[in-house]
């Protein structure tokens, strides 16, 4: 087999391979450095290098979506915390997201590969456990970012069914089967989008990023302008204890599952490495940038919410369904213009939705590719000339039609099945952080970065960890404590069915199959 390298950094180059006679062409694009990252980890670079800093920026940022979750998942925290609560909860989250995705963006520049989280497990935990452990935080990875995709599916749902709701309150519409033909649409659109647009997905995000950034101040200025406001002490100092825990504090760490929601995600760019030009370099930065950018938007637009009416019952209890869509038409008077503003929500949910299953295929695609799942060198297969992962997608789109049919039967037991996403991604964060803190306490090197931490690197680790501690913990809580059957958060018992089920097959099967990266990569 032969291979040529063009060495120009930063254009695309044609890597041929030449076998009994045969050529195969494909497509890289990256720089020196990608070329050097590749080979250090055994890689072949199969997917084309199109995005740059300010589309892989904007992939986040709309993947993230966290003014716009602020405004669709504020009833949890309203309940569990109170107006109050979802403020200071928020803003105490972004604090530590931002440690948390400091550590993350450390490790993706020492490993820009689109595995991830069980890719630095299995290169940073202590040898004995790096097999095991990567392929535990692969499973969970994969589970937490496709469980995510019927997620945004059911907020789409939920958003367009409320919208026919606003023009024609009388129309018979929002039985689950509803729901749930709705979501199989919305479903089959976002990965469609993600195969056939998949060349203009950089320059989509970029414009979706505009877009972004134009419908905040286009909320903002809406509600602050015409909304009727709540007294500054009462947004500020008001706590509540929805769910009747007996604690301010214990309720507002139940409701933590509004800003996690908000902040969720951030390792999407990571994912997405093998498919940006100079990735050691520019991801870390991008992943900073994304979620500092975003946090200020967010935390903006849950005080404006709040302040603007956002905590009325007559918005908390809308027959539509959809708070906002309630505090937008008490703000304006107006169905027309509550409509616009509603498809404009729905529309930047949607590119949301987009960016995650884009993210959530390149998980699944990079764990098939190390031999990680059932049929993997179907699922990995790349055809030559799309450059995507398109079984990949197959697959995510698969599990999400099946996740969904849940809905024809309970609404109760998909609501559990989507938090696990939460759940399992946050689970992947402590590990691979706690591998890369138990170097640094061992006084063990760290491989080389472009971007690092330094001398804060562990302190920095530490507030994350502890923080990630507790949001895991608080995940598994139900909205009242001693619920009932229907009310209970079932996601407890499926993640501990998924942690038995991932180490049962690794035990039967897997622990032959498997590869673990670090048992490809070229030592310097």
């Amino acid at each position: 087999m032969a291979l040529a390298y063009d060495s120009k950094g930063g254009e695309d180059r044609v890597h041929e391979y030449g076998v009994d006679g045969e050529r195969v062409e494909v497509l890289s694009g990256g720089t020196n450095e990608d070329e050097r990252d590749m080979q250090r980890m055994g890689k072949k670079q199969e997917l084309r290098r199109n995005f740059r800093m300010i589309s892989i920026i904007g992939f986040v940022v709309v993947l993230q979506s966290t003014w716009e979750s602020a405004l669709l998942s504020a009833y949890f925290g309203l309940f569990n915390g109170g107006i109050a609560g979802v403020i200071w909860m928020t803003v105490v989250t972004w604090a530590f997201v931002m440690a948390m995705i400091a550590s993350l963006a450390e490790m993706a520049s020492m490993a820009p590969t689109a595995g991830g989280q069980y890719h630095w497990v299995s290169e940073f935990a202590p040898s004995s456990f790096q097999k095991s452990l990567s392929y535990v935080v692969g499973w969970c990875t994969c589970v937490g970012w496709v469980s995510g995709i019927p997620a945004c599916a059911q907020m789409l749902s939920g958003l367009t069914i409320g919208l026919v709701l606003l023009v024609n309150p009388d129309a018979e519409i929002g039985e689950l089967w509803h729901v749930t033909l709705i979501m199989f649409l919305w479903l089959f659109l976002i990965v469609g989008f993600n195969i056939f647009c998949a060349r203009q997905l950089p320059l989509v995000e970029s414009v979706i990023l505009v877009l972004h950034v134009i419908a905040f101040f286009v909320f903002f200025i809406v509600f602050w302008a015409m909304a009727e406001r709540a007294p500054a002490k009462e947004v500020f100092t008001v706590w509540t204890d929805g769910g009747g825990w007996g604690s301010l504090g214990t309720s507002a760490l139940v409701g933590l599952s509004t800003p996690l929601w908000c902040f969720i995600g951030p390792d999407a760019g990571a994912h997405m490495s093998e498919e940006l030009v100079d990735a050691s370099a520019v991801l870390p930065r991008a992943m900073m940038w994304a979620t500092f950018f975003n946090g200020l938007l967010g935390i903006a637009m849950m005080i404006t919410f709040v302040f603007c009416g956002g905590a009325l019952d007559s918005v908390l209890n809308s027959d539509t369904g959809v708070p906002v869509l309630q505090a937008l038409l008490n703000a304006t008077g107006s169905i027309a213009g509550t409509t616009i503003l509603g498809v404009l929500l729905l529309v930047l949910v949607f590119f949301a939705s987009v960016s995650t299953a884009a993210s959530s295929s390149r998980q699944v695609w990079a764990f098939a590719r190390d031999k990680g799942l059932p049929f993997s060198g179907w699922i990995e297969y790349v055809r030559p000339g799309w450059n995507i992962p398109i079984n990949a997608l197959l697959v995510c789109l698969g599990v999400s039609l099946i996740i969904a049919c849940i809905n024809f039967g309970s609404d109760v037991t998909l609501n559990a099945i989507v938090s696990i996403s939460n759940a399992a991604l946050i689970f992947s964060y402590i590990i691979s952080i706690g591998c890369i803190r138990l170097r640094r306490i061992r006084g063990q090197p760290l491989l080389a970065r472009r971007w690092s931490l330094g001398r804060f690197g562990g302190p920095i680790n530490d507030f994350a960890l502890a923080f990630l501690v507790v949001a895991f913990v608080f995940s598994f809580f139900p909205m009242k404590p001693k619920p009932a059957a229907v009310d209970m958060n079932w996601a407890i018992v499926m993640f501990g069915a998924l942690g038995v089920l991932a180490l049962g097959h690794y035990f039967i099967s897997a622990r032959r199959s498997y590869i673990a990266p670090v048992t490809l990569v070229k030592q310097e």
